[in-house]
């Protein structure tokens, strides 16, 4: 099949999902296509790229930057700026609770001033604030759980055919990586980057999909299931085909942790969430440290393709190991020269050509020193801390946001996951965000409401002798009582956050 014939069918193939997964009994507000967009670009390559547009190689072309790239993102951010204005109150709101994530911009921007080159470690800050606020967006959403949804949808109706498309019916598809092997990118610029996307959309696809497996009375059920299987297949597949051991163990891990806590002795025993946790960070992180038999269950040799040379001559050319070298600037500045010497003596195959620590947290480091890791450490303990308070409201809900702190802080073990418009780093930022939200009255998973929901549904299951899904039974309401509620004309919300 000709390539823009296979082009063609593919954008017709994403309109029918869309079609599909349409819902018009919650609505969504338009602002929310700015952070959708936002994710496109995070996990695709640069926009300059698909257009043939090459920037200046070397130093001064990563200084630089592409123009046309600069204005997209730029007008991007600044949409999303003004969304963030127009809802001034609620944002006001929100930042008052992300304290730790307000706390780590604020250092980095302090950091910007020892940075080698400050003006494009600024530039680089100013797109870090610009994921924060694309998540802020998604949360402050009238209906934010329908918003989730959303989003993890329409990031994977685009780039899952996409990618396939591109890696069946063209070379933009495939690439050459540094050992001279064949690689499947898709959408992305390597292998990693395109198991990562299919790794964090597709675990929260997994999540839309049970969703609406658990709720029947959902509209249009049928054929969003469709929709959504079609592009959990697509997700599963590119996982496969991506050859990234990281992504892979790291969505096994997530999916299991998700469903697992969904479970009644989880449900009724929150208390267990944290031993499960626990088990398997040490589990995941283990199996990705450890020795040979672990390595070679994961693909890779007992270096980890090399990543323990890398790291063992990357704390030696930091300078300064408390503060670092300034926000994102290591790969800029002479302390990287270090670095790539020290591997040119152990004859590295083109070391100047590495350019992140294959490592969230040794990154973090060498830009942030000591402090950002600090600071990197309490933004996962508070999103951790506040995803299981969210967790005792609403299971469903999350277990998900578990399963994206969890799986984010492995990620990092082996992966550059906390790096600006890395889409780790913008998922863990959704999910910090959300259940901060969530812990703080501003996302609607309130203890009182969902008492009253369970009080609620009880009632009507009761009257018809049926049991609560938990299994107990609800004496019926009195008469008189129901009476009143129908007259007062109570609102009332299932368990899936709609409202009637």
């Amino acid at each position: 099949m000709n390539g823009q014939v296979a082009f063609l069918l593919c954008t017709v193939a994403v309109g029918v999902l869309f079609y599909l997964d349409r819902d018009s009994s919650v609505s969504s507000s338009k602002a929310l296509w700015v952070p959708v967009v936002w994710i496109w670009l995070a996990c695709s390559r640069d926009v300059s790229s698909w257009f043939g547009i090459t920037s200046h190689h070397g130093l001064q072309g990563t200084l630089d930057g592409n123009p046309l790239d600069a204005a997209v993102i730029g007008s991007i951010q600044a949409i999303g700026t003004l969304v963030l204005l127009s809802r001034k109150r609620k944002t006001g709101a929100y930042l008052a609770v992300i304290n730790p994530i307000v706390i780590y911009l604020i250092y980095c921007l302090i950091s910007v001033s020892w940075a080698s080159y400050q003006v494009p470690a600024l530039k680089r800050w100013t797109k870090d604030v610009g994921d924060v606020s694309m998540v802020l967006i998604v949360a402050m959403e009238l209906h934010p759980l329908e918003a989730l949804q959303r989003v993890y949808s329409r990031a994977a109706f685009v780039l899952f055919p996409f990618s396939l498309t591109l890696i069946r019916y063209s070379t933009l598809g495939r690439a050459w990586n540094a050992d001279g092997r064949l690689s499947i990118v898709g959408v992305t610029e390597n292998k990693n980057s395109l198991g990562l996307i299919a790794f964090v959309i597709s675990l929260g696809v997994l999540w839309s999909l049970r969703r609406l497996l658990l709720n029947k009375c959902a509209p249009n059920r049928g054929r969003r299931m469709l929709a959504q299987g079609i592009v959990f297949a697509c997700g599963l597949y590119l996982l496969t085909i991506a050859d990234s051991s990281t992504s892979k163990a790291c969505f096994l891990l997530g999916a299991f942790l998700m469903l697992l806590t969904y479970r009644r002795a989880f449900r009724r025993r929150p208390s267990r969430v944290h031993v499960l946790c626990l088990a398997i960070i040490l589990v995941g992180g283990g199996a990705l440290l450890s020795g040979d038999m672990a390595a070679n269950a994961l693909g890779r040799d007992s270096n980890l393709s090399g990543r323990t040379l890398m790291w063992a001559a990357m704390f030696p050319a930091v300078s300064n190991p408390m503060i670092g070298v300034g926000f994102d600037s290591f790969w800029t500045s002479p302390n990287a020269q270090m670095f790539h010497h020290s591997l040119d003596l152990l004859h590295w195959y083109h070391p100047e050509q590495i350019n992140e620590a294959h490592n969230g947290y040794i990154e973090v480091y060498l830009n942030l020193g000591w402090i950002g890791v600090c600071l990197i450490a309490l933004i996962l303990g508070n999103g951790y801390w506040r995803a299981c308070k969210a967790f005792r409201r609403d299971p469903q809900f999350g277990g998900l946001m578990l399963a994206y702190i969890v799986t984010g802080a492995i990620y990092s073990i082996t992966e550059a996951g906390f790096r600006t418009l890395n889409p780790m780093w913008i998922f863990i930022l959704l999910t910090v965000v959300s259940v901060s939200g969530a812990n703080t009255q501003l996302l609607g998973l309130e203890r009182t409401k969902r008492f009253r929901i369970r009080k609620a549904v009880g009632r009507r299951r009761s009257m018809s002798g049926m049991p609560e899904p938990d299994g107990e039974m609800v004496p019926p309401p009195h008469p008189a009582e129901a009476l009143g509620k129908i007259q007062l004309g109570e609102p009332w919300v299932n368990r899936e956050g709609m409202g009637g």
